[in-house]
């Protein structure tokens, strides 16, 4: 297997489930050629752990945000906590964070409301984000227009092609990982051959998400490849093609100039 440079743009690596194993993961995913794993927050009480995972490994990127499906979590005093988190550590994004009306039981707005806050935080700071977006793209991208940040990444973008050209005008690249990989995904599968390549970064979503070539698994930042190997397949380039381009992608739109 040829070894290409890639980036895990979306990974909880964090995860209690990857305690007892945590080093070996990391070795095995920078023996495929990982350079870089971003690892997204989901809620305060969380924070603290996955910066010093993060501090501990060079290869971690952290993310600090207040994710939608945790809401029992949340607290307004987190907002101000997330502030001054930010202003200690500086982490490559705020995430993950968005709005999921998929199952949302009547607390949109409250989702809304922690989602143009940091929204607001990250304009203000400077900083991308990391976009969870679940039968509700039309709204955040009424609120990502209202209130322009410094792009970011959608991931696992599952909306229509009209709405992933909107999120490119507003500077955010599209996040594809292990649902790439299963023949079944014909609608994804369709929308990764009609972006640009420029717009698309890869991710796994570590533990959750898995590939195909390893169902029912726990998922790994070490499957990478396979996502990319998917997306090179459907859009019949080569992969060394596109694991440079998504790899350059990631660098620019998180600012890893170190990389």
């Amino acid at each position: 297997m040829v070894v290409m440079k890639i980036i895990d743009t979306h990974c909880h690596l964090d995860f209690e489930v990857f305690n007892p194993d945590r080093e070996q993961v990391l070795q095995e995913a920078r023996e495929i050629g990982l350079i870089g794993i971003i690892v997204p927050g989901t809620h305060q009480q969380g924070w603290q752990n996955l910066l010093s995972v993060c501090a501990a490994h060079e290869v971690l990127y952290p993310a600090l945000g207040l994710h939608p499906m945790f809401l029992e979590y949340h607290q307004e005093s987190d907002l101000d906590l997330l502030q001054q988190e930010i202003n200690q550590t500086r982490p490559v994004a705020i995430g993950e964070i968005g709005l999921d009306y998929r199952n949302s039981e009547g607390n949109e707005d409250q989702q809304k409301y922690y989602f143009e806050q940091q929204i607001l935080l990250a304009g203000k700071k400077e900083l991308p984000v990391i976009l969870h977006i679940l039968k509700a793209h039309d709204q955040a991208l009424k609120i990502l227009r209202n209130n322009p940040v410094y792009g970011g990444t959608v991931h696992a973008f599952n909306g229509s092609l009209q709405q992933a050209e909107q999120y490119i005008e507003l500077g955010f690249k599209l996040g594809f990982g292990g649902m790439l990989t299963y023949e079944r995904s014909s609608k994804l599968r369709k929308l990764a051959t009609e972006l640009p390549l420029e717009s698309i970064v890869l991710e796994t979503d570590a533990p959750d998400m898995t590939v195909f070539q390893h169902q029912y698994q726990r998922n790994s930042p070490a499957y990478l490849p396979y996502c990319l190997q998917a997306l090179a397949e459907v859009r019949n380039e080569a992969p060394e093609v596109i694991a440079a381009q998504t790899t350059e992608n990631a660098i620019s739109v998180f600012n890893l100039e170190n990389l």
